[in-house]
């Protein structure tokens, strides 16, 4: 009998990105994960509902740390959102940057995936949105603080993964707030 081995699901992500990078998303099954993890089907399938969770399995404490950090800051709704992502940014993806470039590259090579990450993405906006406007927030700035905090997540996390990166994803999100606040008072 095996002896058994601690964090299996740590082990399944890491097989399942090790197989998609090598044979692509589509190519892998539940089974190849499962066997190259050391594990049977059945405890893929008990911690994860499917191969794409694997990837997408963070966004409840992604949605977890941005509603609190909102719900904690007593900022401009603008001003909460960004640093909701900045606490993100610190807890949650720091130092984990390769990993993030590997992840970005699976879903990006399958319109499936990218499809997945927008279903997501829009999931997200709309638990910070509910938790701007559970502090008092009317409906039309809660949306307007949420998808310009969003966009400019987007735009510092397309910076952090591009290979020339060296900056930090708090930095550029400080960074394209700045810039965004820039373009939003110009006068012209």
């Amino acid at each position: 009998m095996a002896r058994w081995q601690p964090d299996a699901r740590g082990r399944l992500e890491a097989a399942a990105l090790e197989l998609f990078r090598e044979r692509g998303f589509e190519q892998t099954t539940v089974a190849d994960i499962a066997a190259r993890a050391g594990l049977d089907k059945r405890t893929f399938y008990r911690l994860f509902g499917d191969k794409r969770e694997v990837l997408f399995s963070g966004g409840e404490l992604l949605e977890e740390v941005l509603v609190k950090a909102v719900a904690e800051t007593d900022a401009a709704p603008f001003e909460a959102v960004i640093a909701a992502f900045r606490r993100v940014a610190a807890e949650i993806f720091a130092d984990r940057l390769e990993l993030v470039r590997m992840r970005q590259s699976i879903i990006e090579s399958s319109p499936e995936l990218q499809e997945r990450e927008l279903r997501k993405t829009g999931a997200l906006a709309a638990a910070v949105a509910a938790a701007l406007r559970a502090k008092g927030v009317g409906e039309t700035t809660a949306t307007l603080a949420t998808e310009s905090g969003g966009t400019v997540f987007r735009v510092a996390y397309a910076r952090w993964v591009a290979l020339d990166s060296e900056a930090s994803l708090a930095d550029l999100i400080a960074e394209a707030a700045t810039e965004l606040r820039a373009v939003t008072s110009a006068q012209g």
